[in-house]
């Protein structure tokens, strides 16, 4: 019987979070350096990245912030490449980073939506963490091991109405964590996904915002606002070796608002 990590689970293990210097990222980043993890702050933002890396240093974690536009190749191999030569390699990838938020997206009926913002969407939210993927390979294969975490959305199963290209974005996702699980897996490499519900992530948000998530939190099993606090245990699981023979799955984390 394989042997359980207890306490620390994640001691001297490297990660990758993209869109890590706010919001979920950032709590992404600030759980896995409390389990002992090395941190690549992966994020357009360096100054938010920046910021979530002192933060880390200040509690004695390791933590590196990279500018990173997932959408660029050349930015996405310079991430996994300054993270190897930092840490010494890769083995864990949260693909958080997203255009929803942050910039917002309109939100529109689909035939309104113009053709840049629908590639904006693309670029970022399916391409971008398919580059990524891609990066980190050659660094954990030669580990035979790794843990890739995607990011998908409780709005794909709701099918959520006016963000036509972001529902299709996360949609993608479920695909692309399925087709890299299936072929990742004779190298040891996990792949999943979180789709997270409506979340307050933002420090100072709006009065609509909360009335919004409030909305959000009457059609829940658990009736309340979610944070980005509910998702890192999650996160903290398919990155730990208790998750290593789950692989191509989509954990939903939205309070039981939608239920298979």
């Amino acid at each position: 019987m394989k042997e359980r990590t207890t306490g620390v689970r994640l001691k001297d293990k490297v990660a990758i979070v993209t869109g890590g210097g706010n919001g979920i990222g950032r709590a992404y980043c600030l759980a896995l350096s409390g389990q002992g993890a090395k941190v690549a702050i992966a994020d357009i933002d360096k100054a938010a990245a920046d910021e979530t890396a002192r933060t880390i240093q200040s509690k004695g974690g390791e933590a590196l912030a990279i500018a990173t536009d997932i959408s660029s190749d050349r930015q996405v191999n310079e991430m996994a490449k300054k993270t190897a030569e930092a840490y010494g390699g890769v083995d864990i990838l949260v693909n958080n980073a997203a255009v929803f938020g942050r910039p917002a997206v309109s939100r529109a009926p689909f035939w309104e939506i113009s053709i840049e913002e629908w590639d904006r969407v693309m670029q970022v939210n399916i391409k971008g963490p398919w580059l990524c993927a891609c990066a980190v390979l050659p660094y954990m294969k030669p580990r035979g091991s790794g843990k890739i975490i995607n990011k998908s959305s409780v709005a794909f199963h709701l099918g959520l109405g006016n963000y036509a290209h972001y529902v299709a974005s996360r949609a993608a996702m479920i695909g692309l964590t399925r087709s890299m699980a299936r072929e990742l897996g004779p190298f040891n490499i996990n792949v999943n996904s979180i789709a997270p519900g409506s979340t307050l992530a933002e420090d100072n948000p709006s009065e609509a915002r909360i009335q919004n998530l409030e909305r959000a939190a009457s059609g829940r099993s658990i009736r309340r606002i979610e944070y980005p606090d509910d998702l890192v245990g999650t996160v903290i699981f398919l990155s730990s070796t208790d998750s290593d023979f789950i692989t191509g799955q989509t954990i939903v984390v939205d309070g039981g608002a939608y239920m298979l």
